[in-house]
């Protein structure tokens, strides 16, 4: 799991899939940060991807480093109304924090992923390394 903590440490631009009228929605995100093996990201519950992953709680990311490899993500989304993550994002994150000011305001959603897999791979002809989560 540290590998897949560290590349998306350096990496933290992700392309998040979610599903809208039955077909795949993939927008940017920025990864916040891991605790407790969970992959926090967070979003706005006015957005179309906040119903999205309300009414289908399922996700996949990818995101790549400059030499090539990457990481795809699937798992299942929780929802968090932890405040102490909410202010942890806040610290992490000057452009989240720009935008939602406070941990409690009340359009500001975090969330992990949870029952996760994660893929690494690259180019080198080795065989991808897959961890669950």
């Amino acid at each position: 799991m540290q590998e897949v903590i560290q590349f998306l440490n350096d990496n933290t631009t992700v392309f998040v899939a979610t599903i809208e009228d039955g077909k795949p929605r993939v927008r940017p995100f920025q990864f916040m940060f891991e605790e407790g093996g969970k992959l926090y990201f967070c979003t706005n519950n006015t957005k179309d991807v906040y119903n999205q992953l309300k009414h289908t709680p399922f996700i996949e990311f990818s995101a790549t480093s400059p030499s090539f490899a990457w990481v795809r993500v699937s798992g299942e989304v929780q929802f968090s109304d932890d405040v102490g993550i909410k202010e942890k994002i806040l610290e992490k994150r000057p452009l989240v924090k720009s935008i939602y000011k406070t941990a409690d305001n009340p359009i500001f959603e975090a969330f992990y992923i949870e029952h996760g897999k994660a893929i690494l791979a690259d180019f080198s002809g080795n065989p991808p390394k897959v961890v669950n989560f």
